[in-house]
């Protein structure tokens, strides 16, 4: 049979004190929320911002945006009303936008790869080469059983690793099928990153001028940050779900929360540390306040 709903979990033991642990994730969650949208308001507004380096970014905000509010109500809704119950649909719905944004994601970090690439090789040619209409194709190709055991996820979310195990038929096909999409795009997609930075580093070591090489390793700072928010705690995940099976349950529950609540949280502040004409446009806007 199947079931109509699964439960979710919070912190297993700590159900007293989930509204005192709800504090820390609200806060992370306006954080995130705010911090992609000033990104987008400001790279929006300003002209002078309309160049590939900040449109990656805007993407980069909206994917981000786009994986806080997918994740929000069901861990929000946990904490504040218990309200552990979800439909066997919305929890597929709610895993559709989380994996569809993560490989997004992952896609859009590759793209500013390139970018970062091409600014150093050829900084004559970026503007020809990198268009707005280029742009926009790259960021359209990047949109892209039988369950019977105990409905219960240890998640405030529904996590594909999870859902998977609570099929009772044979999930092995699943299972390779998720390792093969997953190879194919953040795999593939990690290993571009890491030949691109490869060339860049090659690039960069042939300048003459050491002051001149330090400033081209500087612009790649933010997306070196971004890359590795990303993929670590993604790693990491798959990793103690596949291979640690008998590790502590917090610490899967831990890891899941890093690896959906960090990155959208880390890169408004990462990029508005690093970029410095995103700063100066914030401090300009709070001195006319």
């Amino acid at each position: 049979t199947w079931p109509s709903m699964v439960w979710l979990t919070g912190f297993p033991g700590m159900e007293s004190s989930h509204i005192l642990i709800s504090i820390p994730f609200c806060s992370m969650y306006i954080i995130s929320i705010l911090g992609n949208a000033i990104i987008l308001f400001i790279i929006k507004t300003d002209q002078s911002l309309h160049e590939p380096m900040y449109i990656f970014l805007s993407m980069l905000a909206m994917t981000d945006l786009g994986l806080s509010l997918s994740t929000m109500p069901t861990i929000l809704g946990i904490f504040w009303f218990n309200a552990r119950r979800v439909s066997l649909d919305a929890c597929f719905t709610q895993l559709f936008f989380i994996h569809s944004l993560s490989f997004i994601e992952s896609s859009i970090l590759l793209a500013m790869a390139f970018d970062r690439l091409v600014a150093i090789q050829n900084p004559l040619r970026y503007a020809s080469i990198l268009t707005v209409p280029r742009i926009s194709k790259m960021g359209l190709a990047f949109v892209r059983h039988q369950y019977c055991r105990a409905n219960v996820l240890f998640h405030s979310f529904c996590l594909h690793q999870e859902v998977m195990k609570l099929a009772c038929s044979d999930i092995t096909v699943n299972s390779i099928y998720g390792m093969f999409v997953i190879v194919s795009t953040v795999g593939v997609d990690s290993l571009l990153i890491l030949l691109s930075y490869i060339m860049i580093l090659k690039t960069v070591l042939s300048i003459a001028s050491r002051e001149e090489r330090l400033k081209a390793l500087n612009t790649c700072v933010s997306h070196i940050c971004a890359v590795l928010l990303f993929y670590m705690p993604m790693i990491g995940l798959s990793v103690i779900h596949r291979f640690g099976k008998d590790s502590p349950l917090l610490i899967r529950i831990f890891m899941g929360y890093v690896y959906l609540l960090v990155p959208p949280l880390m890169n408004p502040v990462v990029y508005s540390v690093k970029t410095k004409q995103i700063r100066h446009l914030r401090l300009l806007s709070l001195e006319k306040k």
